[in-house]
């Protein structure tokens, strides 16, 4: 019984630990502070259209959805800065931060993406 138990125990540990995430998520206030920090970096993980109707300032476009994503963010980010990473709504982006903290980056996520920032009154440029 006590083998059963101990068996049990470290697949839930394993499991648990295995489906932790590596980066942060923040709302609109507090990735508005982040930004606010020259030494982060923005990214805009979506399409190039949607980066072209508005962005947040300063932000770099690498559309998460394209097969060479990595490949081009590690292309133009870098790794001692933090990542403040966002999307249209939340969902793109904490793939995005997945990816690139499992390649070292620190990442943090914009929770509601920029949907969230413009409810909040937040600027966004063209």
């Amino acid at each position: 019984m006590k083998k059963i138990l101990t068996c049990i125990l470290a697949v839930f540990g394993l499991t648990s630990a295995c489906g932790q995430k590596n980066y942060e998520d923040v709302n609109v206030n507090g990735f508005a502070e982040l930004i606010a920090d020259t030494s982060a970096v923005v990214l805009d993980v979506r399409t190039a259209d949607e980066f072209n109707d508005g962005h947040i300032a300063g932000a770099v476009n690498v559309d998460v959805r394209q097969g060479d994503f990595l490949q081009k963010a590690k292309a133009v980010l870098p790794t001692d800065k933090t990542i403040a990473v966002y999307c249209r709504s939340g969902k793109r982006s904490a793939n995005a931060c997945s990816q690139l903290s499992a390649e070292n980056y620190k990442c943090v996520n914009l929770e509601g993406g920029i949907l969230a920032w413009i409810d909040e009154k937040k600027p966004t440029v063209k």
